[in-house]
């Protein structure tokens, strides 16, 4: 049975569920609640941790030394009870420990750790894969944070820190094709339509920024994600969804041409034995 975690400040509370350490709710000391619901109707989630793939492979499957495994889209993370390390006030921490069970469709010995930070309006979000084999081990790890858009994300633009050209890799399925369709020429801001998200996420490989803001066309309201380190970044609602997910990726899905091969995979991370990796963004709530 899963449990909740609540860290808060002056600022802002957070509860965050032992399953998956998925964040549940963002609430403002304003009253505003700055996180989708998981209203199971439209989209069940709210915050999901992905990892050891971000999206989908092709045909679900890998080749990793020689042998085959099936993983699905996202990974398992998100479905595995986390054990809670520490809870302060401000800041908790909860792991994740590699059993049989994940070496079923993941070969290795790992602990995934996540840490949650309260500093006044803003939480820190780290992830951090310990490899206790005595070999390298490849993963990747992203995001999901679902936020909230009560009126509809048509009322709201994504600001991007840099000029960008944003050019959205087109997904067939879970994989994506080599081809492109450029939705903004030479800007900062991105105005929001459910168009966009008829097919899928907008897939972004080359942004300059490693800082966005939601913005809403008529309050102070804003989200602000800071992801540097991360070399990926995607935008995803349902069609009819008020939420939009921010979605800063350390690894992308499969091409349509994958060659099954996991170790030299696309945006695949090499993490050698003994070693710690840490991917880390910062989530700033104004209101």
């Amino acid at each position: 049975m899963a449990e909740q975690v609540t860290i808060k400040n002056g600022f802002l509370t957070v509860d965050i569920s032992t399953l998956g350490a998925e964040i549940q709710r963002v609430k403002g000391a304003g009253g505003t609640e700055f996180l989708w619901n998981g209203d199971e109707a439209v989209w069940s989630g709210r915050a999901p941790i992905l990892f050891p793939i971000c999206g989908g492979l092709k045909e679900d499957k890998y080749v990793l030394e020689g042998r085959e495994y099936t993983m699905f889209k996202h990974g398992f993370i998100k479905n595995k009870t986390f054990t809670v390390v520490t809870a302060e006030d401000a800041k908790a921490e909860l792991v994740f420990c590699s059993d049989e069970e994940t070496k079923k469709e993941y070969p290795y010995s790992f602990a995934f750790r996540v840490i949650f930070e309260l500093t006044g309006n803003s939480l820190a979000v780290s992830y951090k894969v310990e490899n206790e084999n005595g070999k390298t081990m490849y993963f990747s790890v992203g995001a999901h944070e679902a936020y909230a858009c009560p009126d509809g994300i048509e009322n709201y633009s994504v600001v991007f820190e840099k000029n960008e050209t944003l050019d959205s890799y087109i997904l067939d399925g879970n994989l994506l094709e080599k081809s492109f369709i450029r939705v903004m020429e030479n800007g900062t801001e991105f105005p929001l339509k459910y168009d966009y998200f008829k097919v899928d996420a907008l897939v972004f490989k080359s942004l300059q920024s490693r800082k966005v803001t939601l913005v809403h066309k008529n309050s102070a309201k804003k989200v602000t994600v800071f992801f540097p380190g991360h070399d990926f970044f995607l935008l995803w609602t349902k069609p009819t969804g008020r939420y939009i997910c921010l979605e800063p990726w350390c690894g992308i899905p499969d091409g349509v041409d994958a060659d099954f091969d996991f170790a030299n995979k696309e945006g695949i991370i090499p993490l050698p034995a003994g070693e710690t990796y840490t991917a880390a963004h910062t989530i700033t709530f104004e209101e």
